[in-house]
């Protein structure tokens, strides 16, 4: 099987689909964590630039990405995503939520 890596192209300029779209195809740890590296190295071009206006690491902000990606997946895909990179959905945390708890969600961030 061939690994997968992070911008293989070499882009200088990733969409957010091109960066994160291949994490749903990850399976296994090795090669989450050599995307993952690889994704940071990336971010932190961009923070060496302009530091991120609440001081986040280029890690905290790719696992913030590759998180709020994982919604957009099935609930399996989704779960897998979560593990592997060991991050978390910015809005449901760790698990994957009913349709019922994401509604409830979407109604307290709209209060806020």
């Amino acid at each position: 099987m061939k690994q997968i890596k992070f911008n293989p192209e070499n882009k200088d300029i990733l969409t957010y689909g091109e960066a994160l779209g291949p994490v749903a195809d990850i399976v296994d740890q090795e090669e989450a964590d050599q995307y993952l590296k690889e994704y940071i190295k990336y971010t932190q071009k961009f923070l060496d630039e302009k530091p991120h206006e609440e001081g986040k690491t280029a890690e905290e902000i790719c696992k913030i990405n590759i998180g709020y990606w994982s919604g957009w997946c099935s609930n399996e895909t989704a779960e897998r995503i979560l593990k592997l990179f060991d991050c978390s959905h910015p809005i449901f945390g760790k698990k994957v939520p009913t349709p019922k708890e994401a509604f409830e969600a979407g109604k307290k961030l709209a209060e806020l």
